[in-house]
């Protein structure tokens, strides 16, 4: 019997020493590396790995998509290879990107995926009524897509998969780039089919705490299997091994860089108040001086984090080295102590009031949060800060500059890096370091400087004639964030910059947006990642428009507390006051 509650009678899917590449010799990746497992009916399995581990070539070859070299595939009873189609007339796959129509509404997608997949049309009224009822998006039904959230688009496209009710769904990364409270959403949808309708549901996922929600999981790493099982086998062996430190004074970010350098201790992350640590061994955590230690129970991060580590010894992440000859940061150029100040700032699209009366600063060397449902207006905001985008009213001054009158002046003090890829990806990585290291003036002895540190800062040495468009995510990522600071600015500009990344490129990734702030950078950012949201000094977070909560990660924390949830999480005080009875007034972005 599944967690469920669902009976396992069959093998949903059964897999044996499959094989799958791509390429040519000499560069040819094992994508998939003699691969066995298989899915019991009626459960939800998770695929968990990093970017590159093969989860997406996977479920294109369970789906018929590809064919494997070797090895056997069967879904469902049948033999993938042999009849691909037998499989794609039962199955409903959703991969990362879906097909939505953005010019066609709500209801016009339905009807065009029920169109493709043959739905009877008797059949269409009731089906399109329960999946409008299951998504929410029963009062959207004439509403185009292409103006819809990221997280209603999301169960847009999982609509428009169940539109004809599949015996198995594949669901590829559906959560990346949605907000907790939308998360939550699609996994209540997911429970819903396996506890109504006994569907089997095969999904990956970026985000580390859903696998505590799958019946089982399958670990990958570079195309193999390290493990299957219950999220809570993979952290038995963890018991007494993870502890949270606490300092009173000082960043807790700094205590986590220092606890990092200890001996015998494998990681170290911000989770709430505390640094969490994972040991090497089920031993007492080292001596803290004016410091306090709590045992903490383990979770599956630290169970996968752990096992990554081994099988990437030699990548293991380490605290930045302090900038030697070639410095990250500009040190010469003064700087106000206020370098981004916002009041009443006010952005509309004709009626549409995307963002409401704005209002907060940020302080040079700050780590600034900026969260939101989708469709709060983080975006919006975003791009009138950076000068992208001219706002309709309200007071806007970056590094000084005034936006509304040198917004090309600001936009030279700032590096930015987009929520979807934008370097050039027929372009290699040198190639693309030049061209935004040209674009803002860098040339001769000092553009070859920067060039070097950048290969070398990111570990991009090995990859500096390779196309970026075929680099691995958490390399693009690398090269995004070199290619925004090639010309050493003020402030960072970082939009949702870790999504889909595995979590020791997000500890990278962290570690550098740390030396980067103690070295007077200021940092922005936004992310769905609310324990990223606890790597920052004070955030806000906004809800149609306008602020809803703003203070210190503790203080937001504290807005949610009940006698009943005493010490709420990040993402338990985000959905408690993005879902308050009584949000503030304005219209949704």
């Amino acid at each position: 019997m599944s967690a469920h509650g669902v009976k396992n009678d069959t093998e949903a899917i059964v897999i044996r020493g499959l094989h799958k590449s791509f390429g040519k010799a000499p560069r040819i990746t094992q994508a998939v590396n003699n691969v066995s497992f298989s899915v019991p009916t009626g459960t939800v399995m998770g695929l968990i790995g990093p970017d590159g581990a093969g989860k997406t070539t996977l479920m294109r070859l369970m789906a018929g998509l590809l064919t494997a070299e070797a090895g056997s595939l069967e879904v469902l009873g049948v033999d993938v290879q042999k009849d691909p189609l037998t499989v794609q007339s039962s199955i409903g796959y959703m991969p990362q990107h879906f097909g939505l129509y953005e010019d066609l509404t709500v209801q016009e997608n339905l009807t065009l995926y029920a169109d493709l997949q043959g739905v009877p049309f008797d059949q269409r009224p009731n089906r399109y009524q329960r999946l409008l009822a299951m998504t929410g998006l029963g009062a959207f039904t004439d509403r185009l897509a292409g103006r819809l959230s990221g997280g209603m688009k999301q169960k847009l496209g999982l609509a428009c998969t169940l539109v004809r009710p599949p015996k198995l769904l594949l669901l590829d990364e559906p959560t990346v780039g949605v907000d907790p409270v939308s998360r939550r959403e699609l996994w209540a949808i997911v429970y819903q089919l396996v506890q109504e309708d006994g569907m089997t549901v095969l999904l990956s996922t970026a985000y580390l705490d859903e696998a505590e929600h799958c019946d089982q999981v399958i670990l990958l790493h570079e195309g193999e299997i390290l493990g299957q099982d219950t999220p809570a086998a993979f952290t038995q062996h963890l018991a007494g091994r993870v502890w949270g430190a606490k300092r009173e004074l000082g960043l807790r970010r700094h205590l986590q860089a220092e606890l990092k350098q200890q001996p015998g201790i494998l990681d170290a992350v911000i989770d709430g108040d505390w640094v969490r640590v994972l040991l090497a061994e089920q031993t007492a955590p080292p001596t803290l001086p004016n410091g306090v230690w709590q045992p903490l129970p383990p979770r599956f991060e630290d169970a996968f984090v752990l096992m990554l580590n081994s099988q990437r010894a030699a990548q293991t992440p380490q605290a930045p080295a302090p900038p030697t000859s070639q410095p990250i940061v500009p040190t010469a150029r003064a700087r106000p102590a206020e370098v981004i100040t916002v009041h009443e700032l006010t952005r509309r699209f004709g009626a549409f009031i995307a963002v409401n009366a704005l209002s907060f600063s940020v302080q040079r060397g700050e780590i600034f949060g900026l969260l939101g449902a989708n469709g709060a207006g983080k975006s919006t905001t975003f791009r009138m800060l950076c000068g992208l985008l001219p706002a309709s009213s309200g007071a806007l001054s970056v590094a000084g500059v005034d936006l509304f009158t040198a917004a090309a002046k600001a936009r030279a003090r700032i590096g930015y890096m987009s929520q979807k890829y934008a370097l050039y990806e027929v372009l290699s990585v040198m190639q693309n370091l030049k061209f935004f290291a040209r674009a803002y003036g860098l040339k001769g002895e000092h553009l070859n400087r920067r060039l070097a540190w950048a290969l070398s800062e990111f570990e991009l040495t090995p990859y500096h004639d390779t196309n970026s468009g075929l680099l691995p995510l958490g390399f693009k990522q690398r090269l995004a964030m070199a290619c925004a600071l090639m010309h050493e600015p003020d402030i960072l500009f970082l939009d949702e910059p870790t999504s889909g990344v595995d979590p020791l490129e997000r500890r990278a990734f962290w570690g550098r947006i740390n030396e980067l702030a103690d070295h007077g950078v200021t940092i922005m950012i936004t992310t769905h990642f609310m324990d990223e949201a606890e790597y920052c000094d004070r955030l806000v977070i906004m809800s149609q428009g306008q602020i809803l909560a703003a203070g210190t990660p503790a203080a937001i924390r504290a807005q949610a507390q009940t006698a009943a949830a005493p010490n709420p999480s990040m993402e338990d005080a985000f959905i408690a006051l993005i879902t308050a009875p009584t949000p503030p007034t304005g219209v949704a972005a």
